[in-house]
């Protein structure tokens, strides 16, 4: 079977690793040329397909060209697409002879979209997965192959959680690669009204809003901590992020005007709409990272400080 791969991020390279070990013939690799603003944590796509001598392929599009002659002309009988950034036209999904492919990063029908893995997370989720679906026009909403469900722990990161579900994506290929060669794999149609959708996110949607509780705050400073863009809240008009948290104390209404300040010990504890949050590791733009009492007692911060 030969196959065309578009690929990006840990979930591409451990995907792309699994079809060569697995023997799958792969006729090119398309990926993303990495961008110089973006904090690079994972793995090369590139630098594996290189060091397995396959054609590489990094284009802005892909219905320009000849793109879609030269993959007609590869006669590729599937597609993939693992994490890759772009949603594939209508042509290139019509030239896998068996069919394309996606893995997706939660529990489909729910949360398609982008961002799955920081959605989750935000919205308090204590369980997601991979799903390996067929690609049609619409995002994310072609018939399910596989998933794998993934286990959300309460002190999961945006990152911690990736890694998880890395070795659930290898996994599940793993598995499924030979069904979909032999013809044997499930192919069940999503029921769209009964999932969700969610939109990309942009650095801007780090801010806090303190009238949330505490657990939503911490959620929110875990779903996009390091390697993403952080949570941040505004202090004397400069952002300070907060790249830790933990919920402190029970989850009562606010006893002072929020984003006060109410103690400052190893952390900076702060009156959410309910209950208080702990801020342990926080950065002042410009600054570097440092514990959240020693930033208070540095820059001299004081219990009934307000932060917006």
């Amino acid at each position: 079977m030969r196959s065309v791969l578009f690929a990006y991020s840990d979930v591409g390279y451990v995907c792309l690793d699994v079809l060569l070990e697995l023997g799958a013939e792969v006729a090119a690799v398309f990926t993303h040329d990495d961008d110089p603003g973006e904090e690079i944590w994972f793995r090369s796509v590139r630098r594996l397909a290189e060091q397995h001598r396959l054609p590489v392929f990094t284009p802005e599009r892909l219905d320009g060209g000849d793109w879609i002659a030269r993959l007609r002309a590869w006669q590729p009988d599937f597609i993939f697409s693992f994490y890759y950034r772009r949603l594939l036209p209508v042509a290139v999904l019509e030239s896998a002879r068996r069919g394309a492919l996606n893995l997706h990063g939660s529990l489909l029908p729910h949360y398609r979209g982008r961002c799955p893995a920081n959605w989750v997370l935000i919205n308090g989720e204590r369980e997601t997965g991979v799903t390996l679906h067929y690609m049609v026009a619409k995002a994310d909403a072609g018939d399910i192959v596989a998933q794998r469900r993934v286990a959300i722990a309460d002190d999961d990161t945006a990152y911690s959680l990736h890694g998880k579900l890395t070795s659930a994506a290898a996994e599940l290929m793993r598995e499924t690669y030979p069904r979909l060669c032999d013809g044997s794999a499930a192919r069940v149609r999503q029921d769209l009204s009964q999932g969700s959708y969610f939109g990309g996110r942009r650095p801007a949607d780090g801010v806090i809003d303190w009238t949330r509780g505490a657990r939503q705050i911490y959620d929110l400073v875990r779903a996009v901590t390091h390697p993403y863009p952080g949570a941040f809240t505004s202090w004397r008009g400069q952002q300070l992020f907060i790249w830790s948290s933990q919920v402190e104390g029970r989850d009562e209404p606010a006893s002072v005007p929020v984003g006060t300040v109410v103690a400052i010990d190893d952390g900076l504890v702060m009156q959410a709409g309910r209950g208080r949050l702990r801020a342990l590791r926080v950065q002042l733009a410009g600054e570097p990272e440092a514990d959240g009492g020693e930033w208070a007692r540095r820059h001299g911060v004081e219990e009934g400080t307000q932060f917006t």
